[in-house]
């Protein structure tokens, strides 16, 4: 059964555990989340569970999305995610806070990277580059990306300079080491993917 949540990235502070060690730690505010529907393999072809996060007001919704909470009797919210192998005994209108979490507790954290913008290929994918000597006219070049007759074109999926940042990243295996639960925060051990007050999606290994 796995468990989740979603909140967002308040930032990075550290803690001193009781034997004096300094652990870094990234301020999550998770939840409280509301169970917004309950799909099943009947109705919607597969089982999973969406939530609902975060306040929102009636003109910043679509209308599609603003008549199916009026429906379900459901407060605004602005986001919402998926989870697959969830508690079967929740229903639709449960409100879920951090204390489904226990202190060190494995969750991963799924996130939107911070955006860096175009970069070259030593930044993007930690090319070496040539050799940085007198007379050298070969630095930061991404250098040969293809052969000559054949194939007579770039192979696709070639490492070469682009946009760089701005994806969906998980970063597995991070430990919780303290939580907040009458402030909704959780600390958790290491860095999490975003920027502050990034949205991120924390679960339960």
């Amino acid at each position: 059964m796995k468990k989740a949540l979603i909140g967002r990235k308040i930032g990075m502070s550290q803690m001193f555990l009781d034997d004096g060690t300094v652990v870094p730690v990234t301020v999550c505010e998770l939840g409280p989340c509301v169970v917004v529907q309950k799909k099943t393999v009947e109705k919607d072809g597969y089982n999973a569970l969406k939530l609902g996060y975060g306040e929102a007001k009636a003109h910043r919704l679509t209308k599609p999305i603003l008549q199916d909470l009026k429906k379900r009797n459901l407060p605004l919210l602005k986001v919402f995610r998926e989870v697959e192998n969830f508690d079967e005994n929740l229903q639709e209108g449960s409100v879920i806070t951090c204390e489904i979490f226990t202190e060190n507790q494995m969750v991963d954290v799924t996130g939107i990277s911070k955006g860096k913008g175009f970069a070259g290929v030593i930044k993007r994918h930690g090319f070496h580059g040539g050799r940085e000597t007198h007379g050298s006219n070969f630095h930061r070049a991404p250098g040969s990306i293809g052969a000559n007759t054949f194939p007579a074109e770039v192979w696709k999926g070639k490492k070469l300079p682009g946009r760089h940042g701005g994806k969906t990243v998980t970063v597995k295996n991070l430990k919780i080491v303290k939580i907040i639960k009458d402030k909704n925060l959780v600390l958790i051990s290491g860095a999490v993917p975003g920027t502050v007050n990034s949205i991120i999606t924390v679960q339960s290994k």
